[in-house]
This record gives structure tokens, C-alpha cells and sequence, in this order.
């Protein structure tokens, strides 16, 4: 007989990026040092490691996609921690629609329930950003709609569109890595039908699907700055854009470019550190 995870004894191992653009390479880096799994818990990434490995090198290893990175090393109890990560895991109410994870979707209705395996790929629904650009969509997306989910991760923006009626959402997504979870979650969804995966890059796909009539991007400000120019070129001429994954501090700025760039902002939502932004391109005249 094996061994029970209970059994074999673990350490929890709690990482927070120096910066929230160092994020995905830290992630990386700890699936790359032997992290079996991720836990998003605000700004830190959570991994448990069995007791044999040695858990200061793991640190070391990932330290070296981010030197400034602040890392807890704690052993777990005697209880299985595999058990214990779920109950960390909750649903989200969030307007209309729920993101929750398998285990808490019995009795949920399924057109309104979005189902996300807790994976590597960002997007579970506890994060704020996820959450942010789910409550600026409803009221936008049309019956028909064709919509662009960039930086998909676990493609959950891209299913919470097909539930609210989009015929179309593209889940644009450049790590290989977060593509098998994306496309158990489409399936999982029964949403196949409506929503596509593709892997690669956004400033290549995006050209390629248009127009679009919503674009979703949940991605760092740097990024979704240098992408705007193309945003507004593929976009329908009564399109939306949706952005997140930019921090609270940065508003002033990311408002400064979104006007200098020819967008109308209509909507914005604010959690916690975090702030996203519903806009249009402005009517000139």
C-alpha cells in the first residue's frame, strides 16, 4: 500500500513576487524548481512540498527569476494538506454569474456557474482582477457578441462571456503551460461550442479573429498599454474593452493613457489593491 499524503509529512511554501510583473515568471520558476501545483492567496503564490524536499533550495531556485521575492517556509500538521488546500478554495458570487471550483458546484445552475479547476493557469476566481473584469462585463455582453479573452490563463473570462450570450470568445493565451487547463475548463463548462482556445500571442491572434465587439485583458498595465493602438483597430465600431491586472495606484496613469489614446471610460471597478476599467473609443467631434 502507498503512502497517504497525510502520512508523508509537507511543507507549505508561500511566495510573493517582489512586483506583480514579476508574477508569471515566479510561477514558472516554482513549477520549474518541483512545485506539483499552485494557490493564488492575494499577491503570494502557495505550494506544498513533501517533507523530503528540501525547501530552502526550492526557495533558492526560485529566487533567481526574482532576487527580491519574500518567501514563508512552514511545516504542515499531521492532516491532509491535499484536503485542506480545498477548503481555502471558495465560490464567488459575482452579479449573475458564479466561479467556483468542481467541488462547490453541485446544485449550482449550470447557465450561470462557472466551473474552474484550481491549476497553474491564473484565473480561478480568487483573484480580484478576475473578479473585477466578471463584474464589469454583465450589462455589456450581447446575445451574438464576438469576444477577445487576451492573456486567457484558465480561459474563465472567456467562458463567463459565453454564458452571458456571446456566440463567440477567443481564449488567446501564450503559455503552453495554461493551455490543457483552459481547455478542460471549456469542456467542463460545455462551452466548447462557444469559446476557442489558442495558443500564442495576443498582438498576433487578436488581427486574426477581428472585429470583435468585446475585448477582455486581464494582463500587467505595461502590456495592456502597448497594446491599445491594436485594440482600437480590431475592435467593432461599437466594441468595449475591459482591462485588469492593473494596480490602484496606477489609475491616474493608466486613465492618462487610455485618454491620450482615444477611449472613453464608462465603467470601473476597485477590490482590495486592485482596479479595472470598462472603456470605449471616443467619439470625436
Amino acid at each position: 500500500m502507498g503512502e497517504s499524503l497525510a502520512s508523508r509529512g509537507w511543507t507549505r511554501v508561500v511566495i510573493t513576487p517582489s512586483s506583480e510583473s514579476l508574477r508569471a515568471l515566479v510561477a514558472a520558476a516554482m513549477f520549474e524548481a518541483g512545485a506539483e501545483g499552485l494557490q493564488e492567496e492575494g499577491d503570494s503564490l502557495v505550494t506544498h512540498l513533501p517533507a523530503a524536499t528540501a525547501a530552502e533550495g526550492f526557495v533558492s531556485r526560485v529566487r533567481a527569476a526574482d532576487e527580491d521575492l519574500v518567501a514563508d517556509v512552514s511545516p504542515l500538521d499531521d492532516t491532509d494538506w491535499a484536503e485542506k488546500w480545498k477548503e481555502r478554495i471558495t465560490a464567488h458570487q459575482l452579479g449573475r454569474l458564479v466561479v467556483t471550483p468542481p467541488w462547490l458546484a453541485a446544485g449550482r445552475d449550470p447557465a450561470t456557474t462557472i466551473i474552474i479547476e484550481p491549476a497553474m493557469a491564473f484565473g480561478t476566481g480568487d483573484h480580484p482582477t478576475t473578479r473585477g473584469v466578471v463584474r464589469l462585463m454583465q450589462g455589456v455582453i450581447r446575445p451574438g457578441d464576438t469576444v477577445a479573452d487576451l492573456g486567457a490563463g484558465s480561459a474563465v473570462l472567456a467562458i463567463a462571456a459565453a454564458k452571458l450570450g456571446a456566440a463567440r470568445a477567443f481564449a488567446i493565451e501564450i503559455d503552453h503551460d495554461a493551455i490543457g487547463n483552459a481547455e478542460e475548463n471549456v469542456l467542463r463548462n460545455d462551452v466548447a461550442d462557444q469559446v476557442g482556445v489558442l495558443e500564442g500571442d495576443a498582438a498576433l491572434f487578436l488581427p486574426l479573429v477581428a472585429p470583435v465587439r468585446v475585448i477582455l485583458a486581464n494582463i500587467i498595465s505595461s502590456v495592456l498599454v502597448e497594446l491599445l493602438p491594436l485594440m482600437a483597430m480590431t475592435l467593432a465600431e461599437d466594441g468595449v474593452i475591459i482591462l485588469s491586472g492593473i494596480l490602484l495606484e496606477e489609475r491616474p496613469r493608466m486613465l492618462e493613457a487610455l485618454r491620450d489614446a482615444g477611449w472613453a471610460v464608462d465603467g470601473e471597478d476597485a477590490e482590495e489593491q486592485w482596479w479595472s476599467v470598462r472603456a470605449r473609443r471616443r467619439l470625436s467631434g
